[in-house]
């Protein structure tokens, strides 16, 4: 039975008050000098203790160092979520060097563009993982990358280090990863590393067009983690399982950072499968779980396949996108009433900025994405205690809108991103004048700081003159429990202007008939709002950003082609 959350909070706060600004890797050897012996990875094949990753760490970072890498040096990252993502993050760090975490379903063209767009100077990559042959697309990137790195083609690059993941016969001429750690950590250089210095340059998704690579300072990345265990008011231990990957910032932020604030522990998994995690979770006595809908959806179906013991799990964060409205109270009476969490975030505010409390009543998750994130002692006194404010604009002219008004959600504080690496107009364009982040995202803001999400003003259409805001049409489909999904999006129309075109992903075992669903939406909302086509695919065929939201602007170009509307 867990205490109370404004014990669990107390608790937290008094260990870390005054606060201080931290290094990544400064914060994580408090934590090893407070839980050395504690389990910080678990895996289903083994666990690595909090001192184990960092003597791993300090010799990786001796091994980068060795070769050349040095402070303000960018470092690609192309792992799933293998310990040695963990333990790289750290060695990066140590260094004073950047991450630069790339998206594993990145195909050639946009690795190219990644690498080039960063300045990478080093690489470390997983060979191959399922059908993505990361190294056959070095190989027509920058040949005999493995003795001149990135040559003509990249001269940044200078050094690529391959993870075998057993998918692929191992290079005899590769440099592997395993070799960075055979230096000694004694022979790591002593570099001085600001909390304000830039940790990390994450790349968005790309929801709406090219990937920008997102700055992240040491302070923003610990504040936010910090703040997630504060938030959600973790207790001593608290053990998160996960298979969101760590490359974006949920699972970076919410779930390896976040967890050694109490002692806790990770238990990564390399790709989602719904009975794998739920006998993880048994096995392993997991406590929290970081979701996206769709693997909610997943884990509700495989519950009944086999009797287990849940009784650890205590917590969730279910967030990433839309959920269906009956996904609340099957996810508490499917694992026994846990404390359900959900919440609105971006890479650009670092993480999560804001989040329902554990002790919410039902409707605010139902009906809210959280309210502006409390961080205790990590937050700023100028901005109420919190790392990240928001407010509501209206989209045309900026001025700001009173509780509760629809309008564009912009973003202020020392959560938030200094701009985009190497984009200086894109960074521009994203700003105000007052230094406000326009994030693109429509919503409301109340007067208790809960914000509710309600599409993208880029998703947001006119049909005959008339504006229709997509998620209004995609929540009336997902009300039926034989829909696991429904994504509405604009396409052109000589007389119209635009008209929508309906994506439904349907539940396993179910036929769905387009013409049954476009009467349904007819009866339940106005007659400009009503897709003219239905589409119903597989859940593969809806492409995703990392933390699970539809691309809807590929989503648009492939209704396009598929009707042949080109």
């Amino acid at each position: 039975m867990l205490e109370p959350v404004a014990d669990r909070q107390q608790a937290i706060a008094a260990r870390f008050s005054p606060w201080f600004p931290r290094t990544l890797h400064g914060a994580f050897d408090e934590a090893v000098a407070a839980f050395s012996d504690r389990p910080f990875i678990i895996t289903d094949a083994r666990s690595w203790t909090y001192r184990e990753v960092a003597d791993w760490s300090r010799r990786v970072a001796a091994g980068l160092a060795q070769r050349g890498i040095g402070q303000g040096d960018k470092v690609a990252i192309i792992l799933a979520n293998y310990p040695e993502f963990a333990v790289l993050k750290f060695a990066i760090a140590r260094l004073g060097a950047v991450a630069v975490p790339i998206n594993m379903l990145n195909r050639r063209d946009e690795l190219r563009y990644l690498l080039e767009q960063s300045d990478s100077v080093a690489l470390v990559t997983m060979d191959r993982f399922r059908d993505n042959d990361y190294l056959a697309a070095l190989d027509q990137i920058a040949p005999n990358w493995e003795r001149n790195g990135g040559g003509t083609a990249l001269p940044s690059l200078r050094a690529v280090f391959v993870l075998p993941t057993g998918e692929a016969p191992v290079r005899k001429d590769a440099a592997l990863f395993a070799e960075l750690a055979e230096t000694s950590a004694v022979d790591l250089p002593a570099v001085t590393v600001e909390p304000g210095d830039v940790a990390d340059v994450i790349y968005t998704s790309g929801t709406t067009g090219m990937p920008k690579g997102v700055m992240l300072t040491h302070d923003m990345l610990t504040r936010t983690a910090f703040g997630s265990a504060y938030a959600r008011a973790f207790e001593d231990g608290r053990r998160i399982i996960f298979a969101v990957p760590m490359y974006h910032v949920f699972g970076y932020s919410e779930g390896l950072q976040a967890a050694m604030w109490v002692g806790g522990a990770i238990i990564p998994y390399t790709r989602f499968d719904a009975a794998q995690m739920l006998d993880g979770i048994e096995r392993h006595r997991a406590s929290d779980a970081l979701l996206i809908p769709t693997m909610s959806l997943a884990l509700l179906d495989a519950l009944p396949d086999k009797r287990r013991d849940l009784s650890s799990l205590t917590a969730m964060l279910a967030s990433g996108g839309r959920a269906p409205a009956r996904l609340w109270q099957a996810l508490r009476d499917g694992f026994g009433n846990p404390e359900i969490t959900t919440g609105y975030g971006m890479t650009e505010v670092t993480a999560s900025g804001t989040v329902t409390r554990p002790d919410d009543p039902p409707e605010r998750v139902l009906t809210t994405n959280g309210r502006m994130r409390d961080v205790g002692p990590a937050g700023d006194p100028a901005q109420g205690g919190r790392l990240v404010v928001y407010r509501v604009v209206d989209p045309d002219s900026g001025a700001e809108l009173p509780p509760g008004k629809l309008g564009e959600l912009v973003a202020k504080g020392i959560g938030v991103t200094r701009g985009y690496y190497n984009k200086p107009d894109a960074t521009a364009a994203t700003f105000d004048s007052e230094g406000w982040l326009k994030t693109g995202d429509l919503g409301t803001v109340d007067a208790d700081g809960y914000v509710t999400l309600l599409g993208r003003c880029k998703e947001s259409y006119r049909c005959g003159g008339e504006l229709v805001m997509p998620s209004e049409v995609e929540d009336v489909l997902t009300s039926r429990t034989d829909i696991l999904q429904a994504h509405v999006v604009p396409v052109p129309d000589e007389r119209m202007g635009e008209i929508g075109v309906a994506f439904i992903v349907p539940a396993p075992g179910t036929n769905l008939d387009p013409a049954d669903l476009q009467r349904m939406v007819a009866e339940r909302v106005a007659r400009f709002k009503v897709p003219r086509h239905f589409l119903v695919v597989g859940e593969g065929d809806i492409p995703v950003t990392a933390s699970g939201r539809a691309r809807k602007f590929l989503l648009s170009q492939q209704a396009i082609t598929t009707l042949g509307l080109a």
